[in-house]
């Protein structure tokens, strides 16, 4: 399991410390995460790094990934605790990290802002956390790491179908002997990664699709896929340099709400994607709008998981209101766990590879803009936000000064 006598992570601002590649262990995920961090196919390129693979017994069971094709690709399959005592810990969510000890790296998808208590416990462990939702996505080396592209692009698709599913009429415009169907008519509120898969899934099902964003440039995107844009008088580009949505003023929120909306009074299908990072979902469909959906509209809120765009959205729940379905799934990318976890492993192999440098060794950079964020006078430079390393050697890493504001 590597040189156990050099530490990697000695010296919070180090320009580089490395050590003989290392183990990765891949636990099984906690309740209702059906998705796996590595899947069979990513071994073989993370071997020729020279990683080797612990897989918990099980751990890949729920994606449809058994331990045999694990073992086939040359993991070793073993207990929770042998994933867990790893140099390196992969995993989507944060794992039981209790049983982890200082030095170690736990890779996942965190989401500070939101889970700071978390984080600090993880600090104070001394658990170097790489947290994979903090990629600098702009970073054209980053994209091929992104994970929140990866996951979002899957659950705008799902999204659609979930919609679908769930409205009583089809979808498509159809000429039969019995009369013509008109196409259905749906609604995406939001244009990132998630929205603009969900308008050109919709667009192949054969709707006509509506589309809006705070971000005036997203008009060119949303038209390039087959929407049709929902413009807002006083519209600017609300977009922060780190590439997501800024937040809005009040006034402003609400008329985009009263323009969209109204445009989604006689819709079929509308799918909410508006999420600000590190913050709650913004509203995008208060209850008074539900009031004037057509009955049988069905709502799909993409970001139950963070508060719900939807005023009136259960998390976990499909509820009616006001004769209009409104479906609050958590977490969509669970419902594709195969694909899902082969994007999101082939996001953290690519990662973990990018670590070993030419001499074959593990590494960590302070001047590797994937860990540390741009430095100032770079393009790409996010003030207060580093990239996906958070903590080290007990503390946080110097640049998420944003970050060490919710924290310490």
């Amino acid at each position: 399991m590597g040189d156990s006598t050099v530490n990697p992570l000695q010296g919070c601002c180090a320009e580089k410390m490395s050590v003989k590649v290392m183990k990765i262990g891949v636990p099984k995920e906690s309740s209702g995460e059906t998705r796996v961090a590595i899947v069979p196919n990513s071994l073989t390129k993370l071997a020729k790094k020279g990683y080797e693979v612990v897989i918990e017994k099980g751990a890949g069971a729920a994606a449809n990934y058994p331990d045999s094709m694990y073992e086939e690709k040359g993991a070793t399959i073993g207990s929770a605790a042998d994933a867990l005592s790893c140099e390196i810990v992969a995993t989507i969510r944060v794992p039981d990290y209790s049983e982890m000890k200082e030095g170690q790296i736990l890779i996942c998808v965190s989401d500070p802002f939101r889970n700071s208590t978390q984080v600090k416990a993880i600090m104070d462990a001394g658990i170097t956390l790489m947290s994979m939702d903090m990629i600098p996505r702009r970073l054209s080396r980053a994209q091929a790491m992104d994970v929140n592209s990866s996951q979002d692009n899957l659950a705008g698709y799902k999204a659609v179908l979930l919609g679908a599913a769930h409205v009583s009429r089809g979808i498509p415009m159809m000429t039969t002997s019995a009369g013509t169907i008109r196409p259905a008519k749906f609604v995406i509120m939001g244009s990132g990664v998630a929205g603009l898969q969900a308008i050109a899934t919709a667009k192949r099902l054969g709707a006509i699709v509506y589309a809006s964003d705070v971000r005036k440039t997203a008009a060119e995107q949303i038209e390039s896929v087959g929407g049709r844009f929902i413009e807002v008088e006083g519209m600017d580009d609300f977009e922060d340099e780190s590439g997501y949505a800024k937040p809005l003023t009040p006034e402003f929120i609400q008329k985009v709400n009263d323009t969209v909306c109204d445009v989604a009074k006689d819709a079929d299908v509308i799918i909410t994607t508006a999420r600000i990072f590190g913050r709650p979902a913004p509203i995008t469909v208060p209850a008074s709008a539900i009031k004037n959906f057509k009955p049988g509209a069905v709502v799909v809120d993409m970001n139950a998981d963070v508060g719900g765009n939807c005023e009136v959205t259960v998390p976990g729940e499909i509820v009616v209101v006001d004769g209009v379905t409104i479906i609050g799934v958590e977490t969509l990318p669970t419902t594709l766990a195969n694909t899902a976890s082969m994007l999101y492993s082939n996001n953290i192999t690519t990662f973990v590879n990018s670590l070993v440098d030419k001499e074959g060794t593990f590494a960590i950079s302070e001047e590797d803009a994937i860990l540390v964020g741009s430095p100032e006078g770079s393009d790409f430079y996010v003030n207060g936000m580093g990239g996906v390393l958070i903590c080290k050697d007990g503390k946080i890493h110097p640049k998420q000064t944003r970050l060490a504001g919710v924290i310490e």
